[in-house]
């Protein structure tokens, strides 16, 4: 007998229950997975609010890291023994153990550990295809990241100076800004003090930020778009204080030719290759440690809505993982 975290209707974090859960062998093309971390991402409230509707009662999770227990029929991607990661697939990574297609799976490698590598797929290989796809980043450009002390923003503002960029972050607190400051951040930018706005402004001398990460959606969406530059882009990824409102598109006009994208993780590996080479990307800079999964919390997988309590109030920084 193995335990999930479930849940039968949407709403708040009490709606999340810790069931038992009987698991059929692992059907072709599935191995049973063993976790032995698991990671939260903000995503994860949308689909338990239903922001992101799913069919209930439903599993919730994407992303995590365990061994492989056992393996279905024609698997050849990975066999029993094996470490590995994932950030795609049916939604169940608050398990213990779970059966899912191989194809999802990436090798972990050694010197990774399980709490690493499954506070890291989701939110690392967003920020790879962010950096390099969505706004391929160019050495001197600056940039605006919101939560820059969050767990995407924090691999976001490591990887982005990497690449020769100057970040400016925004933070909620003193604390996260010291945070975003350590991580390399080269101005910081505490929305209770300042507005980010003008801020921006003063700080690129009147021309705007070549691109906005923003992961806070609503209540950042239309500053942001006032902080670009001519023919900048405003990468719109997350939705942390709600859903961005309809806007006219003469606003981008208005704005000086700028650019808005809202993209999601699926389209940016969508083909196996394409996950394995953006992962092998992220494996390379976190293992020479140019960028630094920091996990700054870890709850059991059974307080999972403890855990969202705090990710939704706002009291996280970098990555959180749940224990099963």
């Amino acid at each position: 007998m193995s335990h999930a975290i479930r849940f039968h209707r949407t709403g708040g974090p009490e709606v999340l229950q810790w069931e038992a859960v009987v698991l059929p062998p692992p059907a072709a093309g599935e191995v049973r997975l063993r976790h032995h971390a698991v990671g939260l991402n903000f995503i994860d409230t949308y689909h338990r609010s239903g922001l992101y509707p799913l069919a209930l009662p439903s599993g919730l999770g994407m992303e995590a890291a365990g061994v492989v227990e056992a393996v279905g029929e024609g698997v050849t991607e990975v066999k029993a023994g094996d470490r590995v990661a994932y950030t795609n697939g049916p939604l169940d990574a608050y398990s213990e153990q779970r059966n899912i297609p191989a194809r999802f799976l990436v090798p972990l490698p050694d010197d990774i550990s399980f709490e690493q590598g499954a506070a890291m797929m989701l939110q690392g290989i967003t920020a790879h295809y962010l950096l390099h796809s969505t706004y391929p980043l160019k050495a001197g450009e600056t940039i605006l990241v919101h939560a820059a002390a969050g767990g995407v923003g924090s691999i976001l503002v490591q990887w982005a100076k990497l690449l020769g960029a100057t970040v400016i972050g925004t933070v909620g607190n003193d604390d996260k800004a010291a945070r975003a400051l350590a991580l390399g951040c080269d101005h910081v930018i505490v929305y209770a003090r300042e507005r980010f706005p003008e801020r921006v402004r003063e700080l690129t001398a009147g021309r705007g930020v070549a691109v906005v990460y923003d992961s806070v959606g609503r209540d950042t969406f239309l500053d942001s778009v006032s902080c670009l530059q001519r023919r900048g882009t405003m990468v719109s990824y997350g939705n942390a204080t709600g859903p961005v409102a309809p806007f006219d598109c003469a606003l981008l006009h208005k704005s000086g030719s700028v650019f808005v994208t809202r993209p999601g993780l699926p389209d940016y590996i969508a083909t196996r290759e394409e996950l394995l080479e953006r992962a092998a990307a992220l494996f390379e800079v976190v293992r020479g440690g140019k960028v630094r999964i920091e996990i700054m919390q870890r709850f059991a997988l059974k307080d999972a809505a403890q855990a969202h309590r705090e990710l939704e109030g706002r009291r996280t920084t970098g990555s959180t993982v749940l224990l099963p």
